[in-house]
C-alpha cells in the first residue's frame, strides 16, 4: 500500500528535498505551508501552524504515515522563539493525532544545539568538536530543545517513533528562505563580477583555517527517509553532514573559479556580507531587468546575516555521524559538487544569470 507522508515545510530548503524524494520513491506527498507553492507530485496544504484550530481544520482527513517537520519561525529573542515554535510542534502533532495513522515523526533542528541559540551563539564553554548526538544539552534556553520536548511528550501520548536530525549549514535551493547560505554566495559572487568587487571571504580567520563541514538538502533527505523506514532508527537523534571535510581556504577559489572570478588573497579581516551587500538591492534589480530572472528582490534569495554567523564563528565546527553509519546510512555527497549542482540549477531556473 502506498504510503503517506506529510511535510510541514515543503517550501523550504529542506522541505522540497525531503517531498521530492518521497515522492520519487512513490509516496503520497501533503505539502504543508503558509502559502503552498506547486510542487510535482505534491498535494498542498494551506495551514498556519501558530493556528491550533486552522491547523487541526487543515489536517482534518488526512491520515499520514510519517510526518516531516522542517519548519520554524524567526522571532526578535529566544524566549519567543521558544513560544512560538514549540508551540507550531505541538499544534501540528495535535492536529494529526486524530487520525491514529502516525508511526514516524522526523524533526529536523540543527547545530544550534551544540552551538547554543542566536543570543548566545557560539559563546561560553561549548562541547568538543566533532559535535555527538550523546553530548548533553547546554545550559541555557534553546529552542530547538523546546521543539524536542514536544515531540517526545507527543511520542509518550500517542505511541509513534520518533528521530531527531540535526545537520550543518544546508545547501539547497529555496526562495525566500530565511537560511540559505548556498544561494546567498552565488548571488553575491554575481555581484561581485558585475559590480568589479573583489570575491572577498567574508568571515573568520578560524573558519578560513580551520577543518569544518556543511550538508546538501539532498543527503539530509536521504537521512530523513532511512531513519523513517528503519526500525534500528527508531527514537534516536542524528547527526547529517555530507561525509567530507574541508577548509574555506580551499573551497573559496572554488566557488570564485565556478564564477569567473579570481579569490581575494585573505588576509584575515571579517567583512560582514551583511555590509557588503548592504545596498545592493538596486544593483541586483537592474542585473534581474536586464538578464530576464525571475526573482529581481535580493531580500528574497540572500541571508547575508545567515551567512556570516556561520562563516564568522571563532570555533572550529565538525560534526560527527558515527551513530548513523554504525545503523546502516552509508550516503555521502562531496561538498564542492553540492554547491556547483545548486549554482547549476538555480542558472538554470533563471535565479542568477
Amino acid at each position: 500500500m502506498t504510503k503517506t507522508a506529510l511535510v510541514a515545510g515543503a517550501t523550504g530548503i529542506t522541505g522540497q528535498a525531503i517531498a521530492g524524494l518521497l515522492h520519487a520513491r512513490g509516496w503520497r506527498v501533503l505539502g504543508l505551508a503558509r502559502n503552498p507553492l506547486p510542487l510535482p507530485g505534491v498535494e498542498p496544504v494551506a495551514a498556519d501552524l501558530t493556528d491550533s484550530a486552522a491547523t487541526a481544520a487543515a489536517l482534518a482527513g488526512h491520515a499520514p504515515d510519517a510526518v516531516f517537520i522542517t519548519t520554524w519561525l524567526r522571532r526578535p529573542t529566544e524566549r519567543e522563539n521558544i513560544a512560538v515554535n514549540a508551540a507550531m510542534v505541538r499544534n501540528l502533532l495535535d492536529g494529526v493525532a486524530r487520525s491514529k495513522s502516525l508511526r514516524h515523526v522526523a524533526l529536523v533542528t540543527g547545530l544550534k544545539h551544540y552551538l547554543g541559540p542566536f543570543e548566545a551563539y557560539g559563546q561560553g564553554n561549548l562541547p568538543d568538536t566533532p559535535f555527538r548526538e550523546d553530548q548533553p544539552r547546554l545550559p541555557i534556553d534553546n529552542f530547538y530543545y523546546a521543539q524536542e520536548d514536544e515531540l517526545f511528550a507527543a511520542a509518550a501520548r500517542d505511541g509513534f517513533a520518533w528521530s531527531v536530525h540535526r545537520p550543518h549549514t544546508v545547501i539547497g535551493k529555496a526562495v525566500g528562505n530565511a537560511m540559505n547560505m548556498g544561494t546567498t554566495l552565488a548571488v553575491y559572487a554575481t555581484l561581485c563580477r558585475e559590480l568589479g568587487r573583489p570575491f572577498r571571504f567574508p568571515g573568520s580567520a578560524v573558519q578560513w583555517n580551520g577543518l569544518t563541514d556543511m550538508t546538501d538538502a539532498r543527503q539530509l533527505a536521504h537521512q530523513l527517509l532511512w531513519a523513517s523506514t528503519t526500525p534500528e532508527a527508531a527514537n534516536q537523534a542524528f547527526n547529517c553532514a555530507n561525509g567530507d571535510v574541508f577548509r574555506w581556504r580551499w573551497m573559496w577559489p572554488r566557488l570564485a573559479q565556478w564564477f569567473g572570478l579570481d579569490a581575494a588573497a585573505f588576509d584575515g579581516t571579517v567583512r560582514p556580507l551583511a555590509d557588503q551587500m548592504a545596498d545592493d538591492a538596486p544593483a541586483w534589480r537592474a542585473i534581474a531587468a536586464r538578464e530576464g530572472l525571475v526573482e529581481p528582490d535580493l531580500a528574497r534569495l540572500a541571508s547575508p546575516w545567515h551567512t556570516d554567523a556561520d562563516l564568522g564563528r571563532p570555533i572550529e565546527v565538525v560534526t560527527d555521524m558515527a551513530r548513523s553509519r554504525a545503523l546502516g546510512f552509508a550516503a555521502y555527497q562531496r561538498t564542492d559538487a553540492a554547491f556547483f549542482d545548486l549554482f547549476g540549477q538555480l542558472r538554470a531556473e533563471r535565479l542568477i544569470p
